[in-house]
């Protein structure tokens, strides 16, 4: 038995839809930066993007077992059956993205990737600190 292959092309063109159903028009665009080996990927890159406050206690506990407890909050997970099955368990609420193993951020890099640069810089202080001032 010959296995199916299913091909994706991305077209400008937007298919034809009747007038009444132009809101149900979905939108292809191809990805930024296609990697030349897709070995390379090797995380799920989750995003928790609504919230699960109506939601049942099933979903809420698949949530949990993702990590995920506030709306915005991202966490990697390396691509296994499992947590595929978790994703597409409450995939309306999430933004998934594969990652390569280098692009992989724990809690404190992703803090000190969003933290702001202060804005200035402490050269003394009144108490001693200026003794060449």
């Amino acid at each position: 038995m010959a296995s199916a292959v299913r091909v994706c092309r991305y077209t400008t063109a937007a298919p034809k839809l009747s007038p009444r159903l132009k809101n149900l028009q979905l939108t292809s665009t191809p990805p930024d930066s296609a990697p030349t080996n897709p070995e390379s990927l090797t995380h799920f890159k989750i995003t928790l993007r609504r919230s699960a406050i109506s939601l049942g206690e099933k979903k809420k506990g698949t949530l949990a077992a993702l990590g995920l407890h506030r709306r915005n909050q991202t966490v990697y997970h390396p691509h296994k059956p499992d947590i595929a099955g978790k994703i597409l368990a409450v995939k309306e609420l999430l933004e998934v993205q594969n990652v390569g193993a280098a692009d992989v951020r724990d809690k404190t890099q992703q803090r000190a990737e969003r933290r702001a640069p202060k804005g200035y810089e402490v050269v003394g202080s009144r108490t001693g600190g200026m003794e060449g001032v």
